[in-house]
């Protein structure tokens, strides 16, 4: 009896992981679609289709799925997407930047407003919280591509302003414009990036308690759980309570 219980938890967690990385792959889908339609559907001169397909790829999307995005978005009967840019106020104060991809804005909005108010938080008008990063470049690598001091210097080299690396990788950012060139140039010393994207980065981080933490990833969670959320951005960092009370 005990078996056949955990074989059932088993299950139940497969079938939601299972989930969760469909959702994952719809919105990755989304995001190559338009980026094709949008621009070119050729990787090569289409920087913001080339980075929808790194992230694509860094999440084991089957090259079937990525091709089939690609070519729905040269059909004229294709769904047609707005780009939303929500701000606001969760737990604690920390400001959250949400990038929604949507074909119902009233539907999105409600949604989204919904989640910050049952947290407590609150939606906010757009440029509210935005004021509080940059909107930067940022490229990956995994940390075994090159140690920190060979990334740094071609990092430097190719035109990005800062490098963070740590075990975890190595984080290039960079102006926005200069995105596509430093991505190019970097990885013509160290092979195909992890990540090229844009990004909101904040400028100064609200250390939150193991409360506050809880609350707070309810609310991103939420936010990234749902079918039009592309991207979900926030300038908190967390105390070690806080961290292990999660962890736990």
């Amino acid at each position: 009896m005990a078996g056949h219980s955990q074989f059932k938890n088993i299950m139940h967690r497969k079938g939601r992981a299972d989930a969760q990385r469909s959702k994952l792959f719809s919105k990755l889908a989304k995001e190559i679609t338009v980026a094709a339609k949008l621009g070119m559907p050729d990787p090569a001169m289409n920087p913001r289709l080339r980075a929808a397909i790194l992230a694509a790829k860094a999440e084991n999307m089957p090259k079937d799925n990525i091709e089939r995005a690609i070519k729905k978005s040269q059909a004229g009967d294709g769904d047609n997407y707005e780009e939303i840019r929500y701000e606001g106020y969760g737990p604690g104060g920390v400001a959250v930047i949400v990038e929604a991809m949507t074909d119902n804005r009233n539907r999105t909005a409600s949604d989204v407003r919904s989640y910050f108010t049952k947290s407590g938080g609150n939606l906010a008008e757009t440029g509210a919280v935005s004021f509080m990063f940059d909107r930067v470049g940022l490229v990956e690598y995994e940390p075994e591509r090159a140690d920190a001091e060979a990334m740094l210097e071609a990092a430097i080299e190719a035109g990005a302003d800062d490098v963070v690396s740590s075990e975890n990788g190595h984080e290039i950012y960079c102006a926005q414009s200069a995105l596509n060139e430093v991505t190019k140039t970097l990885e013509e010393h160290f092979g195909e990036a992890r990540k090229s994207a844009l990004v909101w980065k904040p400028q100064n981080t609200i250390a939150v308690d193991d409360e506050t933490a809880e609350k707070l990833m309810r609310l991103l969670e939420s936010l990234d759980n749902h079918d039009d959320v592309q991207n979900v951005f926030a300038n908190f960092e967390m105390t070690d309570e806080a961290m292990a009370k999660l962890s736990a």
